[in-house]
């Protein structure tokens, strides 16, 4: 090898020695960032999926409860993925419960189940409609409309308009219905249901054709 490479070789090496001088310890402390995050990630989802599987089985536990008949220790079950904040566990394991609950004629424990869970968005709303159904029917109307007040889908302006026929405001469930009804296809299932509600609150069923 010729003098001018090693010397080559050894003005690289130098270089390279120097640069670590430099930038060694810029390179150590991206290391150790990259292995936290990776270790970091590997926990989270371990912890991750340890919630999941604690979560399906006190679904499960709910499930098994409402099928043996022991809303007691349904409800316990419930009582933990509430703490847990298990997302859609909670918001269908609510839901089967209390829908068990009302059919036990247990109204009020169902009432204090929809009124434990926190949901978002369609989940929400559909909890909320569930329980002004109950709070109409267990005479109370006034915490019905304050549940639903700012929901203008035709469920809701159905169940508002109970509420109001509940407080004897005819005129004002009259208008609610007829909102609801304007919302509903044809061929809804449950217009039929919300047409005798508007008869009978005085209101007259316009042809579908027409604007109401």
């Amino acid at each position: 090898m010729a003098i001018d490479d090693l010397l080559d070789e050894h003005e690289q090496s130098e270089r390279v020695r120097s640069w670590l001088r430099s930038n060694g310890a810029a390179v150590i402390g991206g290391v150790v960032i990259a292995l936290a995050a990776i270790l970091g990630w590997q926990w989270w989802q371990k912890h991750s999926h340890n919630q999941l599987a604690e979560a399906n089985a006190r679904y499960e536990g709910v499930l098994g409860g409402i099928q043996s008949n022991n809303l007691e220790k349904a409800a316990k079950d419930m009582a933990g993925l509430e703490q847990g904040r298990t997302g859609i566990y909670t918001d269908l394991a609510a839901l089967r419960l209390a829908k068990a609950q009302v059919e036990a004629g247990k109204s009020e424990d169902a009432i204090k189940t929809l009124r434990g869970v926190k949901a978002s968005g369609e989940f929400q709303l559909l909890i909320d409609q569930r329980l002004a159904r109950l709070l109409v029917d267990a005479g109370k109307p006034d915490e019905a409309l304050k549940l639903l007040a700012s929901a203008e889908d035709n469920i809701s302006l159905e169940i508002r308009g109970d509420a109001l026929i509940a407080q004897g405001k005819r005129d004002q469930a009259r208008d609610l219905y007829a909102k609801s009804l304007a919302t509903l296809d044809v061929a809804a299932p449950q217009r039929r249901l919300v047409e005798m509600k508007l008869m009978d609150a005085g209101g007259v069923v316009p042809d579908p054709a027409e604007p109401i």
